[in-house]
């Protein structure tokens, strides 16, 4: 133990040399440690700026804040890093390195050995009393500068491209101070007084001055060595990086290369077209993000270089601190309350509360050791005072009491506030993307990433009263020792704390991957319950209980496996971590426990330090823990960090006005759009819709219909020619304010799981009860809303489940209505209505108060439905392969006069198959069967509700005649869309139904229509 002291009988006079020794001593590792430190954040500061450049324009979220903006690596820096690796990578300068690195490391523990012999020797010689000591200034060089240097070597052995411009600065300042410090030994060790007190005074410098001397020497040679290695290194790395780019300068002005630009080309494709990483073809599945900016407001082009719309990593990514600080900063703007005095002036006394907290930790340890020597004192008046302060300080101390439960009440309306802000925003923020993210996107991932709100503030939280207290709270324990207890301890402290913070971060960071599956594992178990509860009916339809069980269960099974994996790895850091700090809290108490017996340390101080110990425990288990809470919001929160990233595709472009009125009249202008640079959707695009008018679009699945409709509703904006609204190129008019005039009806209708009157009242919140009743006349819709128990206050179910398909069409088309644009457009709106009551509705839209000065577009396929059109635009391969009224059509004999004619063929074997329906139910209702359902016709026939009707009966038999009608039209049809002679394969009529003769010039009646799809009907419920 007399190897921690310096004999009071060996004080030496103070010479200048002596006490620079002493302070470059003391000041050598912290000065190394504080360099190392700020080294590496400005290093990373800097590389992650170099790293990557920005990809596009600046975003801004809700309220104007600002969103992240995408970014990229340079591809310079990629190529340099190539060369590095080559050149310079795990080589044999590397090697070098470690060598030179681990031979200072050698050289401190060398040091240290000879002082702990010197002293072994010393005791032995003079007893524990006269014991020499090297003093705590060496004690500190020695064992802080071997513990620095060993993190060095550690890692040069774990980062990237090491050695970096962070070890050539720790290196040349250590030099410097190797240089100091040596000179200064020897002139300490040469002076006179010096010698007078050396043991061996006949030989001048002792044996162990020249081993020090020695060690030193080998030690400023190897430093040196590292230094100008590092320097040689850099200049042939250098030098290989410019004689690459020469290289790469040369081989762009090929003939295949562009005279000017980079090996890339800026759309993320090399020069011979092929896609150089990660590139995903698709019409609108694609979210990457640089396309996301690249084609904004003038391309409107789907994003196609991730893998999917918000994508799902599979391992941690490789961030730095900064990294994660610059990206979660994007949140910051909604977390302060900005517009809230109050609980900013909530917050400023939440950092008051911690400060005091921060003292009270302070004082608990120095209370209990004044009170310890009080009870030296026999003073009973004294003891009662001192004991009270400390009960004081206990109930002020930790996070749960008084100052910490204040502090925690006080923060509630805070908490609230930054929850609410950022769940609001990321809601916003979904919405306001375009259509090619919620096309690509699962509703489920999306869903758990807007829940991740709560992980977010929480982090954010425990950051700003935890871990940043905490980090005061251990450089204050430095500072704590140091100044009552002396540099030894403080070096002890040091270490404990720097080795256990490295030791968790090392751990929980080679396991990070093992948690990232184990939150992927739980978020697929999430999405495969919400996928089979959706789809609830399809599991019914195919009898697939057993499979979605299994499904689940196995879902289930990987989450806990990786949940295992997890928790294994905990337990282990865990013991880890209690055996460093146990290690360093036993040389502390052993130290102190020593220096109490010999009287040199009360018995207070000892109980103090215990304390302090004890209470230094807590901050450091906790960041154990913390560390990995803050690896589990990471990656929560990671994905509410990457949906903020994405950015629509479709934006008004600077300088935009809003369009104020409208006329209905469209203008397209050689239109060319394309999903796919490799395939085009639609190509010199040409019509005009004049206000007022029908325009009908025709043509085969895949011709382009729907995307016409998408760029009319600027889902996305054309790549050539102009889309125009009363002479305004759309481009130049706001979005928002270009939709307010255009009135969707879709054929998928989803309805809001509320009351029919609030979906109906969606399109105009102002719209009376009166009008309500009159949209939904003119959709024939009313009638049947009254006959539900409800009425208009019916829930319709999630989606509008609980109505049927014709249904929800007749809501759509009154909800359109509602809204009173001036351009409607109708995609298949009524493909499940019967042809009368379609008519009906066209009726009203066309001729009726409802459609008067209104534009209507419409995309069917039941070309009767559309004859009355103002023009008819048969659309092929994205082109106009025809134009003109449907008489024109006709009589142009071409691919709307086949269509036509296969029409009539089908309409034609609805109408036979429907006379052999209701012939064979009036032949059983004969013979006393026709009430029943014995049959095979009547069993195809769902019983009906009281309220249903004899027109709903009659569609449900028409539901077979249908069927029957669709098959035989099908069989009378070529395979390349035109039509062959079939007298002699059409179906016989059944015995005792008149055949009419065919007249395959006059047009199909409406009724005719009505049948071959009345199946569809959804009068009944």
């Amino acid at each position: 133990m007399a190897l921690f002291f310096e004999s009071s009988g060996q004080e030496q006079s103070s010479s200048a040399a002596e006490s620079v020794l002493r302070k470059a001593n003391l000041l050598y590792p912290v000065v190394l440690l504080l360099t190392f430190i700020a080294a590496s954040a400005i290093h990373t500061v800097i590389t992650s700026k170099t790293e990557e450049e920005l990809d596009g324009p600046i975003v801004r979220g809700p309220d104007g804040k600002p969103l992240p903006i995408t970014k990229r690596r340079k591809q310079e820096l990629e190529e340099r890093e190539a060369v590095d690796e080559a050149a310079a990578g795990r080589g044999l300068a590397w090697t070098v390195f470690l060598y030179l690195t681990g031979g200072v490391v050698v050289s401190f523990v060398a040091n240290g050995a000879a002082i702990a012999a010197h002293a072994m020797k010393s005791s032995s010689d003079s007893g524990l009393d006269n014991a020499w000591w090297c003093g705590e200034e060496r004690t500190v060089y020695v064992a802080g500068s071997a513990f620095l240097y060993l993190y060095v070597l550690i890692t040069l052995l774990e980062w990237r491209h090491s050695p970096t411009v962070v070890h050539f600065v720790f290196w040349s300042l250590g030099l410097a101070g190797e240089i100091v410090i040596l000179a200064a030994f020897f002139l300490t060790v040469t002076d006179a007084d010096y010698l007078d007190l050396a043991t061996e005074p006949d030989n001048g410098l002792t044996s162990w001055d020249l081993i020090d001397l020695g060690i030193g020497g080998i030690r400023l040679l190897l430093v040196a060595s590292l230094v100008f290695l590092y320097v040689a290194v850099a200049k042939r790395r250098r030098h290989e990086r410019q004689v690459h780019e020469e290289e790469a300068h040369g081989s762009d002005t090929d003939e295949g290369s562009p005279l000017l630009g980079s090996n890339r080309s800026h759309d993320g494709r090399s020069h011979n077209g092929h896609a150089t990483r990660n590139t995903q073809y698709g019409t609108t599945n694609g979210t990457g993000r640089r396309n996301s900016n690249n084609c904004h407001s003038e391309q409107g082009c789907p994003q196609q270089d991730q893998e999917a719309a918000f994508y799902r990593p599979d391992k941690l990514p490789h961030k730095t601190w900064f990294e994660y600080c610059r990206g979660y900063s994007v949140f910051f703007p909604y977390l302060w309350p900005s517009n809230s005095a109050r609980l900013q002036g909530v917050v400023v006394m939440c950092f008051v509360l911690v400060i005091l907290q921060r003292v009270v930790n302070i004082m608990v340890p120095a209370q209990l050791e004044i009170l310890t020597d009080t009870f030296k004192k026999h003073s009973v008046d004294d003891v009662w005072t001192q004991l009270g302060l400390l009960i004081l300080y206990k109930l002020l101390q930790g996070p749960s009491g008084l100052l910490g439960s204040v502090r925690s009440m006080l923060w509630i309306p805070v908490s609230q506030h930054t929850y609410r802000a950022l769940i609001t925003a990321a809601f916003e923020h979904v919405h306001s993307l375009s259509l090619d993210f919620h096309l690509g996107k699962r509703t489920g991932e999306v869903l758990s990433a807007l829940n991740k709100g709560a992980s977010i503030n929480q982090f954010l939280e425990q950051v700003t009263f935890q871990v940043v207290p905490m980090l005061v709270d251990l450089l204050v324990a430095i500072v704590y020792f140091y100044v009552h207890f002396g540099s030894t301890y403080a070096l002890l402290v040091s270490i404990i704390t720097f080795y256990y913070l490295y030791l968790t971060i090392r751990m929980a960071a080679t396991r990070a991957d093992q948690r990232r599956d184990m939150v992927n594992a739980d978020r697929e178990e999430e999405a495969v319950k919400n996928d089979s509860i959706m789809s609830y009916e399809t599991v019914k339809y195919f009898n697939a209980e057993r499979r979605e069980f299994d499904r689940y269960g196995e879902a289930i099974k990987k989450y806990q496996e990786a949940e295992a994996k997890v928790t294994y790895g905990i337990n282990y850091m865990n013991m880890c971590q209690s055996v460093v700090f146990m290690c360093g809290m036993l040389v502390a108490l052993l130290t102190c426990g020593y220096q109490v017996s010999r009287g040199e340390r009360s018995v207070g101080q000892f109980v103090s330090l215990v304390t302090y110990l004890n209470q230094l425990q807590g901050p450091l288990n906790f960041f154990g823990t913390f560390y990995r809470t803050v690896q589990s919001a990471m990656i929560s929160g990671e994905r509410l960090l990457e949906l903020f990233k994405i950015q629509p595709t479709v934006v008004d472009r600077p300088g935009v006005v809003p369009l104020r009125e409208s006329t209905g009249h469209i203008q397209w202008d050689k239109v060319g759009f394309s999903y796919d640079k490799r395939r085009t959707a639609l190509q010199d695009l040409t019509f005009e819709c004049k206000p007022g008018t029908t325009t009908a679009f025709v043509g085969e699945s895949g011709g382009g219909k729907s995307t016409v409709f998408r760029l009319m509703f600027r889902y996305y904006n054309c790549r050539e020619g102009s889309i125009k609204f009363d002479g305004h190129d759309v481009k130049d008019l706001t979005i928002d304010s270009v939709r307010r005039f255009i009135g969707v009806v879709p054929q998928d209708t989803i309805l809001f799981n509320e009351t029919l009157m609030y979906n109906l009242k969606y399109a105009n919140p102002a719209a009376t009860d009166a009008e309500v009743f009159d949209a939904c006349r003119a959709a024939a819709i009313h009638d049947r809303i009254m006959s539900f128990p409800d009425g208009y206050l019916t829930k319709v179910g999630e989606r509008g489940l609980r109505l049927s398909g014709g249904e929800k069409q007749r809501v759509a088309i009154a909800r359109t209505i509602l809204k009173k644009p001036k351009i409607i457009m109708l995609d298949e709106a009524t493909s499940a209505l019967d042809g009368e009551t379609e008519q009906k509705i066209q009726s009203k839209l066309i001729s009726g108060k409802f459609g008067r000065g209104r534009t209507l577009l419409i995309i069917a396929h039941r070309l009767s439905t559309i004859t009355h059109a103002d023009q008819i635009i048969v659309l092929h391969a994205g082109t106009v392969a025809e134009r003109g009224t449907h008489e024109e059509l006709l009589a142009l004999n071409g691919r709307y006069a086949a269509m036509w004619e296969k029409h009539c063929r089908a309409e034609r074997a609805a109408e036979h198959a429907l006379h052999a329906t209701r012939k064979a139910q009036k032949l059983m209702s004969q013979l006393g069967d026709g009430a029943g359902y014995n049959s095979m016709l009547s069993s195809t026939i769902l019983p009906h509700s009281p309220t249903a009707t004899t027109a709903d009966a009659d569609a449900d038999a028409r539901e077979t005649a249908s069927v029957s009608s669709r098959s035989s039209s099908t069989r009378s049809g070529a395979s390349d869309g035109t039509l062959q002679d079939d007298s002699s394969s059409e179906e016989q009529p059944s015995p005792g139904i008149e055949e009419k003769p065919e007249d395959s010039t006059r047009p199909p009646l409406y009724s005719f229509n009505s049948e071959s799809t009345a199946g569809q009907s959804t009068d009944a419920t």
